[in-house]
């Protein structure tokens, strides 16, 4: 049974992807501050200014597969991985490390593939463009890109967010001049299942199969939620009525269409 190790298994993505392998893989975790679900002896507290834990945790694991779906300051991050890129040098590990949308925020005139040349302004798409670009000189064919969009799940912070707010009434904020696409944690946690099993690499655009403005996406899952009259605050992307195009496309063919997902179908899962 190969073994994967997650940093960052306490967080959305990584708590999602360490429930779908668990009977697949012998699974390993990380956390920050809240302890994973994960068995006593399968995880550990690491703190990403600490180089000395991960190399104890490595060397205790040595796991066959890596994922990191860490957060925290971008510096910090960058000097982290950099020096995790270094101990993986002399291993076989497989390292899948979790990117974003957010590397094409330079180039709103269209949706962005996997064979598009990353560009961004935003401090955090200029960090994962950085932290990209290291692992693969670093590693090779052993790193691997993993970018998504907005996460949703029963669980997650933006729909309870959502949730609170039509419980209290208060206003839900969304750009009518967005095009995005977004993703669910349990449909992310399938496709990385399948990947790690089949030994898949490269860079992964794992996101719905279609694009929606963000404002009709939030008016389809209110109106699913509630039959209540919600305030929905339309705002303009960038302050300018042109249309914004912020989706990632694949032209990839190697992960199953019955893993793959519409926007509303996202909706109504989330609506169950």
């Amino acid at each position: 049974m190969k073994r994967i190790l997650i940093l960052g298994a306490s967080g959305l993505v990584g708590k999602a992807i360490a429930k779908e392998c668990l009977n697949d893989f012998d699974v390993y975790g990380t956390y920050f501050s809240t302890a994973t679900e994960l068995a006593f002896d399968k995880q550990f507290q690491l703190n990403v200014q600490d180089g000395e834990v991960i190399r104890e945790i490595l060397q205790l694991t040595k796991p066959d597969i890596i994922v990191s779906s860490l957060r925290g300051d971008f510096e910090e991050q960058f000097n982290f991985h950099s020096l995790l890129a270094n101990e993986l040098k002399s291993t076989k590990s497989l390292l899948y490390y979790f990117s974003t949308t957010n590397v094409f925020d330079g180039d709103l005139s269209k949706h962005h593939n996997e064979n598009d040349e990353p560009i961004s302004k935003s401090d955090y798409g200029q960090y994962k463009i950085r932290c990209e670009k290291m692992l693969v000189e670093s590693l090779g064919n052993r790193a691997n890109i993993i970018r998504i969009p907005g996460i949703w799940g029963k669980n997650s912070p933006r729909f309870n967010d959502v949730k609170s707010k039509i419980e209290s009434a208060m206003p839900i904020q969304a750009y009518s001049n967005l095009q995005c696409n977004f993703l669910l944690d349990i449909q992310l946690a399938r496709q990385m299942r399948f990947i790690f099993e089949n030994e898949l690499k490269g860079i992964f655009h794992l996101c719905a199969v279609d694009m929606m403005e963000e404002s009709e996406f939030y008016e389809e899952l209110i109106h699913k939620l509630t039959n209540e009259n919600i305030n929905i605050q339309y705002n303009l992307y960038q302050n300018v009525e042109t249309t914004h195009y912020f989706g990632l496309l694949s032209n990839r063919d190697d992960i199953p269409k019955s893993m793959k997902m519409t926007n509303k179908e996202i909706i109504a899962y989330l609506a169950q």
